[in-house]
């Protein structure tokens, strides 16, 4: 038989949870589902959420799981295969489970695709960084490098000087060429050296980076590098209930009202699953808002159904 919900969120991580524990204490019957795969899942700690700053992501989640099963939502750990929408929106999930629910919450957040460099991903969360804002205090005043991505990665360079003054732009496949006038003086002013030259992996010594290694041979000492990963959401459920999706730099999200209403009429998104930059402070936050107005879109339905409208 299928089971009814009236809210049904994919996706179990800060978004996701915050939008669920809102939907409990609203007396919602809501189901959670998690496929475990966090994008901050590589870091030993978070930083920048108030009250939580240094909690271990697995132990925030805990923590996320535990009070929303106080007010009894439904987590099930698993993956939706497919969903589809008439009146309703029927979700069914690996292994052949099949629910109905009045209204779908995307939280599916994002997944960051890194350089394909020797020993990069492994060290991904330690010493291999993507934010200062995330991480750059644990690694202040340490020699620091950044691999370009792409010309953007000049602003990153930029940003870093703020947690270190030691820092080197490795241009790797970008050309020195594609930096404009304004990059080279400002990357002067900051006092960032930049190098040439395509990165051909790191150097780790007693389970620390310790360097980048140039193609060309050369070794460069930095104990900490950040990256700009590619962002790949997680939006196939998206599209394929058809919601009106934009493109920007940093992938395809679905358009959304400023409480996460999406094009499709009953179907919201939060978190990462609805833009690229959100760190777990304003994720939770979207999924507060995301929760709290969604509710209030089922109660004024029921009500304008009751009368007539």
């Amino acid at each position: 038989m299928t089971e009814n919900y009236e809210v049904v969120v994919v996706g179990g991580g800060a978004a996701g949870l915050s939008a669920a524990l809102v939907l409990g204490r609203s007396r919602r019957r809501t189901l959670v589902v998690d496929a475990g795969e966090p994008r901050n899942a590589p870091s030993a700690h978070m930083q920048g959420y108030l009250s939580r700053d240094g909690m271990s992501p697995a132990e925030f989640l805990a923590a996320g799981r535990a009070e929303i099963a106080r007010y009894g939502v439904e987590l099930v750990e698993g993956r939706v295969v497919d969903a589809r929408r008439d009146t309703d929106f029927t979700v069914v999930l690996a292994g052949g489970r099949t629910v109905r629910t009045r209204r779908l919450v995307i939280a599916t957040g994002l997944r960051d695709e890194l350089p394909r460099i020797p020993g990069l991903a492994e060290r991904f969360g330690r010493d291999v960084l993507h934010c200062p804002y995330c991480h750059g205090w644990e690694v202040r005043d340490l020699p620091t490098g950044v691999l370009a991505t792409s010309p953007l990665s000049v602003h990153q360079a930029l940003m870093v000087t703020q947690w270190s003054k030691d820092v080197r732009l490795f241009l790797h496949r970008v050309d020195e060429a594609e930096l404009t006038d304004q990059d080279l003086r400002r990357l002067a002013a900051a006092g960032v050296s930049v190098v040439p030259g395509e990165v051909a992996g790191l150097v780790v010594a007693d389970g620390r980076l310790t360097g980048v290694r140039l193609v060309a041979g050369a070794v460069h000492d930095r104990a900490v590098l950040y990256t700009a990963p590619r962002a790949v959401p997680n939006n196939d459920l998206l599209v394929k209930l058809g919601a009106e999706m934009h493109e920007t730099p940093f992938g395809s999200y679905p358009v959304i009202d400023d409480r996460g209403l999406t094009s499709v009429p009953g179907l919201w998104a939060a978190g990462n699953a609805s833009g690229f930059a959100e760190q777990v402070v304003n994720a939770a936050g979207l999924g507060y808002r995301a929760g709290a107005a969604l509710n209030a879109e089922l109660l004024m339905s029921d009500l304008d159904a009751a009368v007539g409208v």
